[in-house]
């Protein structure tokens, strides 16, 4: 059987036996150490990548408010996500790169925890929010960035395993 047909008899997890929309009960998973890895890139003029990078915003920083954004909103996934667990996070980092000869940022988030579920949304989250963030901040000086590539990179821990995303 191939992947693609193994995938398409997989349960979606979140919809009960009557097709309703149901949290899932993971009491009986064990407690693993969980990290997720999620990326992101908002694409802008050249001279928008030279006002932040010279920290010429007149908004303030751009990186760090944007990494205590996409951090605290990690922190609030299960409030935003209806499906979602809350989880003690230990973690939530936010990196950015800059991309000149692409016009862009590149945005990294990595979530961790230890418990009974994984903690991808929570990545994914931080690294949208941080996204949003830029974009508030500079889109006085550039209406028309994009924020695009929101994506899982990486996840480890539980009953799966490890999963990386091919380049």
């Amino acid at each position: 059987m191939t992947k693609s047909i193994n995938r398409a008899k997989k349960k979606l997890t979140h919809i009960d036996s009557k097709g309703k929309a149901a949290m899932v009960d993971v009491g009986r998973k064990s407690s693993t150490l969980r990290v997720a890895v999620a990326g992101g890139a908002v694409y802008m003029e050249k001279e928008t990548i030279n006002l932040i990078s010279s920290n010429n915003i007149a908004k303030g920083n751009v990186f760090e408010t944007a990494r205590l954004a996409g951090i605290m909103a990690a922190k609030k996934t299960a409030d935003l996500v209806p499906l979602c667990h809350q989880l003690n996070l230990t973690t939530v980092s936010v990196e950015f790169q800059i991309d000149k000869r692409h016009h862009r940022i590149n945005i990294e988030s990595k979530a961790r925890c230890k418990g009974q579920t994984g903690v991808e949304m929570e990545a994914l989250t931080a690294a949208s929010v941080a996204a949003l963030t830029i974009y508030d901040m500079c889109k006085a000086v550039d209406r028309g960035m994009i924020i695009s590539d929101i994506k899982l990179m990486e996840k480890r821990g539980g009953k799966s395993g490890t999963w990386k995303r091919k380049k």
